[in-house]
């Protein structure tokens, strides 16, 4: 597995922006897609973004197509979420996560077996 740890969370006002980070350790970063999901107070965890290893594919969910953008600096083993226009209903808390398999592009998040520890992103209304 590898060790993945969330920054950049905090408190924001509807309207505004974020760019959270997502730093890895322990394998060949450079080897493997990364995903972005998030977990909302009883909720289900939610999709919300993949990059594939080398940066070229990505995905989004329909819920934030549009303004949130998944990038990749795999000569810092980092990435990242940049969330624009958020919205009141974008509070959660957000992680990144890496699949099991190298050069695998999945977005179930079945194929995820590594996870960071999450970083709260409350937007105020």
């Amino acid at each position: 597995q590898v060790q993945l740890a969330e920054s950049g969370g905090g408190l924001v006002q509807a309207g505004g922006s974020l760019r959270l980070s997502c730093t890895a350790s322990g394998r060949t970063f450079s080897s493997y897609s990364m995903g972005w999901f998030r977990q909302a107070p009883g909720k289900e965890r939610e999709f919300l973004a993949i990059i594939s290893w080398s940066g070229t594919s990505t995905s989004y969910a329909d819920s934030v197509k549009g303004r949130f953008t998944i990038s990749r600096d795999n000569a810092k083993n980092t990435g990242y979420l940049q969330m624009n226009s958020l919205k009141p209903e974008d509070t959660a808390v957000y992680y990144c996560a890496a699949p099991k398999t190298r050069y695998y592009y999945n977005t179930g998040i079945a194929s995820f077996d590594s996870w960071g520890q999450g970083t709260q992103v409350t937007v105020s209304s």
